[in-house]
């Protein structure tokens, strides 16, 4: 049995982690890593604690659905205690980036700003078109649940970089996530990631192409919570067998 730790249980996306590990074979919800009060159910062996180097102690695979603050606390026990580790936190820092980067040389670590096999798909999607229709504008439009913190999401940052990428650019450079007042017409390697919020929008993600005359857009739709929790589950499975490195959940689904 592979036993399974998560770190994040306590959050939106915790308990469609603990109910999917449970149903899964193989994998034995072994430690709970928690802010505040569990509100569901778990099996009497499963050690529930706030103290990470605990968490580190007692899993084989680490999932961590958190804040960034939480992961950089497990990247750094992880430095002494090195673990299997899917992290799928958004928002991080560059000190944050660069210690996901330095832990992976001592762990195998899967990071992907989204889990969803329709996402990993994308992306390559994503970074064809843009090299193929090289005259057509690129616009990222994300949805999200009121509750998101971070903005934009990791995942349209994520399609906004293969987007770039297929066109031999830098998002940093080109990347715009707002327009107002008089800013004069749109340049030519312009890259827009713009983020809304409202209601209870589990995830949506638009990468349009436009030209004169015609437009492709390209859409992913998740409507619950556990296509992330499952990806990630199935990630956690393939990823404790893998050497030391930085993996993507494209590397897991083969594509």
């Amino acid at each position: 049995m592979t036993k399974v730790g998560i770190v994040g249980s306590t959050g939106r996306m915790g308990e469609h982690l603990i109910k999917n590990v449970l149903e899964s074979e193989g994998l034995e919800l072994s430690v709970l890593h928690v802010f505040d009060e569990l509100k569901v159910a778990v099996p009497e062996t499963t050690l529930i604690t706030n103290d990470m180097a605990t968490v580190l102690e007692n899993a084989d695979v680490i999932i961590d659905f958190s804040a960034p603050v939480a992961t950089q606390n497990l990247l750094e026990n992880a430095l002494n205690n090195p673990t299997a580790l899917v992290i799928a936190t958004t928002g991080f820092t560059e000190h944050q980036q660069n210690l996901l980067i330095e832990a992976s040389e001592k762990m195998p670590i899967l990071y992907s700003s989204n889990m969803s096999a329709g996402i990993a798909l994308l992306k390559q999607l994503v970074e064809q078109v843009a090299k193929t229709l090289k005259d057509f504008d690129i616009e990222i439009v994300e949805q999200h649940h009121r509750h998101k913190v971070d903005s934009p999401s990791g995942t349209a940052l994520t399609l906004g970089e293969f987007a770039a990428k297929g066109r031999g650019l830098d998002l940093d450079a080109v990347r715009i996530s707002g327009r107002d007042g008089q800013i004069g017409a749109r340049t030519k390697d312009e890259i827009a990631v713009m983020a809304l919020r409202g209601g209870d929008i589990v995830g949506r993600h638009t990468v349009g192409f436009y030209n004169d005359g015609e437009f492709l857009e390209l859409n992913h739709t998740a409507t619950s919570r556990e296509t992330f929790s499952k990806g990630a589950i199935l990630a956690a499975g393939w990823l404790v067998s893998q050497e030391n490195g930085m993996y993507s959940i494209n590397d897991c689904l083969g594509i």
